[in-house]
């Protein structure tokens, strides 16, 4: 008997089709799941972004070894989501993201993973609260940058469905 075949995976590059929002309220407080109104409300911050890092849920394993076997087991223990930050590019004009973003701002961090395609269950809300935010200093040859560190401040909401488009929708861009 011939076992099924997966379909082939269309692939793709996260890099202009993944969506970075910043949403400061999320009513659904119980689900996590944001509105269409409350995404077009939020602030689209993917083209200043030069760099992620965190933003997942990870499971901290309790290790049970017993004195019948010398393999060491192990059972699913507590979830955690590492502290998370966006590395910027600075605006040598403006301050938006600094000032949307600053010290102790509390908000929702909103990634549309697959770009913002009504039904697909690929919208994460990461609810944090902003810890530091500090400037990098460099003598190489690159564009000035400044580090927002987040925490996340309860579970996170992952697979969501992104919700319908209604009419005259549009996400506020940076200036």
């Amino acid at each position: 008997m011939a076992l099924p075949t997966a379909k082939p995976v269309e692939k793709f590059s996260r890099r202009g089709v993944s969506i970075f929002l910043w949403v400061p309220v999320i009513a659904d407080t119980v689900n996590l799941k944001p509105t269409r109104a409350e995404l077009d409300g939020g602030t689209n911050l993917s083209a200043a972004i030069a760099g992620i890092s965190g933003f997942t849920l990870e499971n901290q394993s309790i290790e049970t070894p017993d004195m019948g076997d010398d393999f060491d087991s192990s059972i699913p223990g507590s979830d955690k989501a590492e502290d998370s930050s966006f590395t910027f590019y600075e605006d040598k004009v403006t301050d938006v993201i600094e000032e949307l973003l600053k010290k102790g701002a509390v908000g929702n961090v909103v990634i549309l993973r697959k770009g913002d395609v009504p039904g697909s269950k690929s919208m994460d809300a990461f609810p944090v609260r902003v810890g530091s935010q500090s400037p990098a200093y460099s003598t190489d040859n690159e564009a000035a940058k400044f580090e927002t560190r987040f925490t996340i401040t309860r579970r996170p909401a992952q697979g969501l469905p992104v919700p319908a488009v209604g009419a005259g929708a549009a996400k506020k861009e940076l200036a």
